[in-house]
């Protein structure tokens, strides 16, 4: 049996390839984790069945058998298989390997062009794979661990199919190391804690379980088997797998911020506490505690604007690790607050009436009049003082006349705009009982 991940052209003996590539599946079937996509009614498996191979764009973490799978589908396809990765290859290579295909296309035989990290490739390269699948000279399949819909190209993603590949479980995880127990034809040294604690250190990624498991065979002394800080001190901690400028980042991001204002405390600790052992700058969390106390508690508790600041401002007067605590403090506080969008969404309303009903004059009353002409123009004419009415309240429109009155900001009973509902309703109560619109 063959590796999940490696080449299918590796030659050389068992003993010098690594176990990953020795283990790579040599049916679809055999590929693990990925069921939706290569079991009995999976999506690659009916294509084949139908002999019907279009352009694909295969998603997902790394180690979940993107390579393979395309690999494989060359083999049960009888296409011609090339492949190229983005970050190795040029024009000059590019150029190359579509010639090659023309030249197969014209006699006959299609070719499956496999692209790894197909997201490096720049706008005008991805174009450049347009003519060459309209006119089927090649079955393109890219993979890519970013979210296509931000890296690749419209014309492209129009063109394929895009298929998502799942993390591996830890269930998968385990049927790929009980695999690797009987190609070695031996156990490996691990107590039933160290195994899983190895499967959480795969972090979903089948090559990676696959390179620990290997380098515990490789410290056990005979007849020695490590306990999970055994296998701690042997393998060393493997890093999460998390890229600051792409989906990892943004994944943690979205999960803090929604767990925040669902109101789950508990949520919102862990994911912050995910993205600072992963290496996050803590003030960029600042900045994203700061937006979720405008966002999505604004008015209903105004403190949590200051707090969340003030939580920034005492990471950068403390630094790291002790200001971190401080961002824990604003984090549980935005989870425990009462919520509301009012003046988020009011801001959005009148931000899109500002920008269709252009430079509209505002209403003459309230403009001032310095000069004689501006007063015989209109200009400050009727204007109530507020201060000189009932209550500090004239109801006065303050609208431009062309749009009449508006009211954007309609906030809940929640907090502290429980009082400011009261004092809008009471103002509208007013202008109701004058005959104001």
């Amino acid at each position: 049996m063959s590796d999940l991940f490696a080449t299918a052209e590796d030659s050389g003996s068992n003993v010098s390839r690594p176990l990953a590539d020795r283990l790579r599946p040599k049916k679809l079937e055999e590929v693990v984790g990925q069921e939706h996509l290569t079991g009995d009614d999976g999506v690659l498996t009916r294509m084949i069945a139908s002999r019907s191979l279009g352009s694909l764009i295969f998603w997902g973490p790394p180690g979940t058998g993107k390579t393979t799978v395309a690999r494989l589908l060359a083999g049960e396809t009888e296409l011609a298989f090339e492949q190229i990765s983005a970050i190795f290859s040029g024009v000059a290579d590019l150029k190359k390997v579509l010639e090659a295909a023309r030249l197969r296309r014209s006699q006959g035989r299609q070719t499956l062009l496999f692209v790894d990290e197909i997201h490096r490739f720049n706008r005008s390269q991805q174009d450049s794979f347009l003519p060459v699948m309209e006119d089927g000279t090649v079955v393109l399949v890219g993979a890519t661990t970013e979210n296509p819909s931000f890296e690749l190209n419209a014309a492209l993603l129009s063109r394929a199919r895009v298929l998502n590949f799942n993390t591996l479980g830890p269930e998968s995880l385990m049927r790929l190391l009980e695999r690797a127990e009987a190609l070695e034809e031996k156990p490996l040294p691990l107590d039933e804690e160290a195994r899983a604690v190895l499967v959480r250190m795969a972090d979903g990624d089948g090559r990676a379980s696959l390179t620990l498991a290997e380098e515990v065979w490789r410290a056990a002394r005979e007849g020695e088997v490590f306990d999970a800080e055994g296998l701690q001190r042997v393998a060393q901690r493997r890093a999460p797998v998390y890229d600051k400028g792409q989906d990892g980042h943004y994944n943690l991001i979205s999960a803090l911020h929604k767990s925040v204002r669902g109101s789950d405390p508990d949520a919102a600790l862990y994911y912050l506490c995910r993205m600072f052992d992963a290496g996050e700058h803590p003030l960029y969390i600042g900045r994203r505690l700061v937006r979720m106390a405008v966002e999505d508690i604004g008015l209903a508790d105004p403190q949590a604007l200051g707090i969340a600041n003030a939580a920034k401002d005492a990471y950068e007067y403390l630094g790291s690790p002790e200001g971190e605590l401080a961002l824990a403090q604003a984090c549980v506080y935005l989870a425990t607050a009462p919520k509301s969008n009012g003046v988020y969404t009011a801001f959005k309303q009148a931000f899109a009436d500002a920008k269709a009903n252009g430079s509209l004059l505002p209403p003459k009353h309230i403009l001032n009049a310095p000069t004689k002409l501006m007063k015989e123009t209109g200009y400050g004419a009727g204007y109530a003082y507020d201060h000189d009415q009932p209550d500090a309240f004239s109801g006065q429109n303050y609208f431009p006349e062309e749009m009449g009155r508006r009211r954007y900001y309609d906030p809940p009973e929640r907090g502290f705009e429980r009082e400011i509902r009261k004092r809008l309703d009471y103002w509208a109560r007013l202008r109701k009982e004058r005959g104001e619109p």
